[in-house]
């Protein structure tokens, strides 16, 4: 009976210790997908504020429509100012600026149209893919909108919002972390923080910032 008692005493120390090390060691390993899921993503997020970017120097707005603007860097273009001719030493010296030297003939511009998606990204960057959120398999798209924002003082500025919250980041693990992303969903929104990862704004003109920035 004692020897018994012993073998279970050691089965219930091993598993109190592995349990133990598992309460610290989920909580590390959770952090170090967020961080690499967090880092493509926020990757992905820079790419769509670049293509609303060029999409608001063509058309003077944003656009909340990934089939818009995923169109507009497929097939569009865009103006490229091209300069021929350059100052010479001497005229550097003497003080002459590039635009003194274009009123003057010394220098000439033109302008040239280049294709949205070799300004942007470049001919094989996989213009299809920006709206998917990394990691999702192509299952979840990013939230995109775009408005037209009044500030206090009247004055009507585009804006456009791109997100995805951690819910749908960790979907595929939420049964294993679930404990984790609720902690730091819990976490952002005390802080009055949008729980997830997202650039731009629909709320406030916040010059496209990124929430990890």
């Amino acid at each position: 009976m004692k020897k018994v008692l012993q073998i279970l005493l050691a089965i219930a120390i091993v598993v109190l210790a592995f349990l133990g090390y598992q309460s610290i060691m989920k909580p590390i390993k959770f952090g170090k997908i967020k961080d690499q899921r967090y880092e493509r993503i926020t990757e992905q997020l820079k790419d769509i504020r670049k293509a609303q970017g060029a999409y608001k120097d063509v058309y003077s707005k944003y656009t909340g429509s990934f089939d818009t603007l995923i169109s507009f860097i497929k097939t569009d273009s865009m103006p490229l100012i091209k300069s021929i001719g350059s100052l010479t030493d001497e005229q550097v010296e003497a003080g002459m600026t590039e635009k003194e030297a274009v009123m003057k003939g010394f220098i000439t511009r033109d302008t040239i149209m280049i294709a949205a998606l070799d300004t942007v990204f470049g001919k094989k960057y996989p213009i299809e893919n920006l709206r998917f959120v990394p990691f999702t398999k192509g299952k979840t798209q990013f939230k995109l909108g775009a408005t037209v924002f009044l500030t206090g003082s009247n004055v009507a500025v585009q804006v456009f919002e791109a997100k995805v919250s951690n819910m749908d980041i960790f979907d595929d693990i939420m049964n294993v972390y679930r404990e984790e992303i609720l902690e730091e969903n819990g976490n952002r929104i005390r802080l009055n923080k949008y729980p997830g990862l997202k650039v731009g704004s629909l709320e406030e003109a916040n010059n496209n910032a990124g929430n990890w920035e």
